[in-house]
């Protein structure tokens, strides 16, 4: 893997049509019960960006909105009122969002994107945070390609934890926030639609302990399994993952997970509860890929609590996720 401090920033735009960078911040503050994610993802070769910002709120509700806003080139992120800016490479970011956002009393009604627009009240809201590094960085850049033609989702691709601190106002009420969580940056040919399935676990346990759990199925073969631990001073590799999830409701969003992390000579057992879900989606060329974004409290077997996110994507064939009997 190549990993260098250049890679903080944006990369050549590749000739691929679907060719995506992007950035990805979550965080949660315990203490208030407030956290949320920020992405932007750049296709200029398609014409827009991706934004998303969503913030779970501590009465429950979820103030989120999402854009493909028109852009010309892959220069910086900086779209539809949000901005990303590296300021000392792996170490330091700031992450500012200005717009509206729906307020979502019940954020599962985001499963049909017109009607919980139409039917939710917008209000302003800004966000500005400084995120700084919690890890040592995991990931980068391959000599080989590793993932299938048609398959792609990233070519390089690295995550980190972080700690980060700020301001969060939504509509009239504002948040001094601090609190953990995970980045990441990817780029090169991605369509949501390239995989089968995958479960994408982050959990953070205070300022030196931290998990990232990867499952990615294929339509054919094995897929991948994986993750790392952060213990404060050294990234521990992980190469086996075991899930097990309970679903909920009758369009089967996952509700509880039993997770098992295992390099050569260690295991870490992880049990998640969701607090909070909201499931989004995208459609190309008569495929829908939806994903649920659960905001989940972490449980390790020596009773330390976290918190995190447990995003789960899958293709929806029948009315069906595809990856439930995992």
């Amino acid at each position: 893997m190549r990993l260098e401090s250049q890679d903080e920033y944006m990369h050549e735009l590749g000739s691929e049509p679907n060719f995506n960078e992007s950035m990805y911040f979550n965080l949660y503050d315990p203490s208030q019960r407030i956290g949320g994610f920020w992405r932007l993802g750049n296709r200029a070769n398609e014409g827009y960006a991706e934004m998303t910002a969503c913030l779970y709120l501590p009465d429950g509700r979820v103030a989120f909105m999402f854009g493909r806003p028109p852009i010309a080139d892959n220069d910086a992120f900086d779209a539809a009122g949000m901005r990303f800016e590296v300021i000392r490479p792996f170490e330091e970011l700031h992450v500012s969002y200005h717009g509206r956002v729906v307020l979502l009393e019940r954020p599962l009604e985001m499963a049909d994107p017109k009607a919980a627009f139409t039917n939710n009240p917008q209000v302003d809201c800004r966000v500005a945070l400084t995120f700084t590094n919690a890890s040592t960085a995991f990931g980068g850049e391959p000599e080989q390609p590793r993932e299938p033609t048609g398959e792609e989702f990233a070519r390089g691709h690295y995550e980190q934890l972080i700690g980060g601190e700020g301001t969060v106002t939504v509509d009239d009420q504002t948040w001094e926030v601090r609190g953990f969580g995970l980045r990441d940056h990817s780029w090169g040919p991605r369509f949501w639609q390239a995989p089968w399935y995958y479960r994408w676990l982050t959990a953070n346990f205070g300022p030196s302990f931290g998990i990232m759990a990867s499952r990615i199925a294929r339509r054919e073969g094995r897929g991948a399994r994986g993750g790392f631990v952060w213990d404060g001073t050294v990234m521990q590799l992980a190469d086996d993952l075991e899930i097990k999830t309970s679903w909920a409701g009758d369009d089967s969003y996952h509700d509880s997970i039993e997770a098992v992390l295992r390099s050569r000579d260690r295991e870490w057992r992880l049990r998640g509860k969701v607090v909070s879900l909201i499931p989004l989606r995208n459609r190309r060329e008569g495929m829908v890929t939806r994903i649920s974004e659960g905001l989940t409290e972490w449980c390790l077997d020596d009773g330390r609590v976290g918190y995190g996110w447990s995003e789960y994507l899958d293709q929806i064939v029948d009315g069906r996720p595809v990856g439930i009997d995992e």
